[in-house]
């Protein structure tokens, strides 16, 4: 049923904008987070297994469905600062971040965001219009 299709598209939608909103914040948390020596930083990306058109969303193409998008750690490049009286400094006084860019991470929190509240409209609209279908039936 066409109808089911357009939850699950709806319902994957919310799945991967809510983990875009975690890796974010994940970056975001981690980006004044002093790195442990000899472990690189890591930083938090999503992925889908393959971008799917709205059309193979709805199953209208013949293709299934995506699996669940997933988050990945990445290593991150790092920057060094100087301030020899952290306890994590190395030997030469240098304490080493992951290099968070805070403007693209900021901007990808707002904009998954948007997004997940745009997908939960969809989905709140699509279900009472099956209610609303329900109770016109149920009157015939």
């Amino acid at each position: 049923m066409v109808v089911d299709q357009i939850f699950t598209a709806a319902r994957f939608g919310l799945d991967y904008e809510r983990l875009r909103i975690e890796a974010a914040s994940h970056n975001i948390a981690v980006a004044n987070t002093p790195n442990q020596p000899g472990h690189p930083a890591r930083l938090m990306r999503v992925s889908a297994p393959y971008a799917a058109s709205f059309n193979a969303m709805l199953g209208e193409t013949g293709h299934s469905l995506p699996s669940q998008p997933v988050m990945l750690a990445t290593d991150a490049t790092t920057r060094e600062e100087h301030d020899p009286s952290d306890p994590a400094a190395d030997k030469n006084g240098m304490v080493s971040y992951p290099r968070v860019d805070m403007v693209t991470e900021m901007s990808s929190l707002m904009e998954a965001s948007r997004a997940y509240e745009a997908n939960v409209r969809a989905f709140n609209t699509l279900r009472s219009m099956a209610l609303h279908a329900l109770d016109m039936g149920g009157n015939a």
